[in-house]
């Protein structure tokens, strides 16, 4: 059976990835599995409507209309608009870079951040995607989240720095942690140099819904103020949620 014009327009869109950012015509039809002539015509379509939008070298990103859209989705509207304020004032406390992020499957998807003060290499960004395994949200996500998702990770813990954990016993030791202490850290497993740490937050029914973190060089001296920080604000966001019944 032949693909639909839709399955084509979202193989091309699914060409894009974090590390894929700007892609000519050829190298669309060549990651989307589609003719050059066939590619041709989607993604003139697709540009006029706004989904891509084209550079002055002559290639493609994500136009502006799709990011629109995607701020409807609930995820983004609801959570992203009720942790905003508490994001600013904890960046407002620490001058670190501050992100939110949930579950995507067995990867933590980042859905906002505010860039900290200090030279710390960060390699998230709003709607990229991180092994779970590296992360300090992410190791938060996965303490709280579905015994499956876990399990999956734990078969496929791949090496970021030479600091990533690789070991399951060590990483199911760390996740045990987290649920007794209510926090993650990572050092320097997603980037040298870098190091994290990170709460959960819970929605109207006390899920967890989401994660919160910050980003620093060190967290020795420090470790015991962030976690404060980030629970008050992780409790903050909870109470607006719940005084919204988010969903």
């Amino acid at each position: 059976m032949s693909a639909s014009v839709t399955s084509r327009a979202l193989d091309l869109l699914g060409a894009f990835d974090t590390d894929h950012r700007a892609l000519t015509l050829s190298a669309l039809a060549r990651r989307s599995s589609l003719p050059l002539a066939t590619a041709h015509r989607l993604v003139g379509e697709l540009h006029r409507w706004g989904a891509l939008a084209r550079l002055d070298s002559g290639e493609y990103v994500i136009g502006r209309r799709l990011w629109d859209l995607g701020l409807l989705a609930p995820v983004q509207a609801g959570l992203r608009q009720a942790a905003s304020p508490f994001l600013h004032d904890l960046y407002g406390a620490t001058l670190a870079t501050v992100h939110l992020a949930v579950r995507d499957g067995t990867e933590v998807l980042y859905i906002d951040r505010l860039s900290g003060h200090d030279s710390v290499p960060v390699v998230s960004k709003i709607g990229s995607r991180l092994p779970m395994h590296a992360t300090g949200v992410g190791k938060v996500l996965l303490a709280y989240g579905p015994e499956e998702v876990l399990t999956e990770v734990l078969g496929n813990l791949t090496r970021v720095t030479a600091y990533t954990i690789t070991q399951p016993a060590r990483l199911l030791d760390q996740i045990r942690r987290v649920r007794a202490d209510g926090y993650a850290t990572t050092g320097e497993e997603m980037s040298l140099g870098a190091c994290s740490v990170a709460v959960p937050v819970r929605g109207a029914d006390r899920e967890v819904v989401a994660a919160l973190g910050i980003v620093v060089p060190d967290l020795r001296r420090e470790r015991a103020r962030l976690v404060s920080a980030l629970q008050v604000a992780a409790q903050g966001i909870t109470r607006t949620l719940t005084s919204v019944e988010w969903k």
